[in-house]
């Protein structure tokens, strides 16, 4: 089969929260979607991250042109081409995005021309992956923190994350109203976004324990891999410490596992350059015998961590679940706390709902 990429369009839509939302560091109240569709051979794939829409002018302007007439089999080829042309822009951040949602609609393709779904095309390891839902914004009252828990758990989700560290007075009493809406079965995470300092995050951890918190996400930034490993060797048993949502590459995964900063590698296909690039990170974690977690993008993660061996779970993050199902049929459900790829639609198992989101487009 020799199929060639025949056009590449680009577009990007700003989705407003549905209520101002924050976590330990930041504050937002829209998320933006860079949606690629790629064509070749009768069909169309598709890739999207969520990024600054100047990602999208970063594909139109350069990463469009690099893919137009590469071979859709050949995707390696076509991602280092991409990682070349953005040497000189920074790969980190906005490029390893825009690089992210064209490999993306690439595997996405492939699927389609060989009608499988990507889970198969991967290989499975599993028919289903573990959810956590994850919201718990600090911008939310205690009480609407519980409601939100309390569906979640009642829908049939195990484990369920919160946003800790804008006031880190009141955290203490939020994580206990946390544990006591979803009863002592389910598990739950907090994520300080690297909020605290480090004496900081150790004397929380002791409270949080308290409420059998089970994952610190971030506790200090990510960027200080010294401090999440003293995190690491000292929090109280049974709490694991996360991190790694940020990484653009292998080499950025690598230096945090040599580190042995976290317990549990977290990896964003959409910002670690697509597919193509949460596989490696998946690789170094086998290396590592560290598990993998799969940062927000729950439709695009059920078929990687389905495919990945040592994945623990996907995270069911609000803001993208809310999108995916507004701008996606076959947005991912999960069902008794798990998400199940489609096996009966090919790729991504994903058809753009273009009419729905044509208000949001920028």
């Amino acid at each position: 089969m020799h199929v060639v990429v025949k056009r590449a369009d680009v577009s990007a839509y700003r989705v407003p929260t549905d209520c101002p939302e924050s976590d330990g560091t930041l504050e937002w109240d829209s998320t933006t979607v860079v949606l690629v569709e790629l064509a070749g051979g009768g069909k169309k794939g598709l890739g999207y991250s969520y990024a600054s829409a100047a990602a999208a002018e970063l594909i139109r302007g350069q990463l469009a042109a690099v893919v137009r007439g590469a071979e859709v089999l050949d995707i390696p080829r076509a991602w280092a081409a991409m990682n070349r042309a953005v040497r000189n822009i920074g790969k980190p951040g906005i490029a390893a995005a825009a690089v992210a949602a064209v490999d993306i609609a690439l595997w996405d393709l492939k699927a389609r021309l060989l009608g499988l779904p990507l889970v198969k095309l991967l290989g499975r390891a599993r028919e289903s992956i573990a959810a956590y839902g994850s919201a718990g914004f600090t911008s939310y009252s205690v009480e609407k923190l519980r409601e939100q828990f309390e569906e979640w758990v009642g829908a049939g989700l195990r484990m369920v994350k919160m946003k800790i560290g804008r006031e880190p007075g009141k955290d203490p009493a939020r994580v206990k109203a946390a544990r006591e809406a979803i009863g002592e079965e389910a598990q739950l995470f907090v994520d300080a976004n690297g909020a605290y300092s480090r004496k900081q995050a150790l004397a929380k951890a002791c409270e949080f324990s308290e409420s059998k918190v089970a994952w610190f996400e971030e506790p200090v930034s990510s960027d200080d891999l010294e401090g999440l490993r003293l995190l690491r060797d000292r929090l109280p048993p049974g709490m694991e410490v996360a991190a790694g949502e940020y990484g653009c590459d292998a080499v950025y995964f690598r230096r945090m596992l040599e580190a042995g900063a976290v317990d549990v590698l977290q990896a964003d296909a959409t910002r670690c350059a697509g597919i193509t690039g949460f596989l490696q990170a998946a690789a170094l974690c086998d290396a590592f015998q560290i598990p993998l977690s799969a940062h927000t993008a729950p439709s695009l993660h059920q078929h990687l961590c389905c495919a990945v061996e040592g994945a623990r779970h996907v995270e069911y993050f609000h803001d993208h679940a809310r999108i995916e199902d507004a701008f996606f049929d076959g947005a991912a459900q999960p069902v008794k706390g798990y998400l199940r790829p489609d096996l009966s639609r090919p790729g991504l198992g994903l058809e753009f709902k273009r009419a729905d989101a044509k208000r949001f487009l920028l």
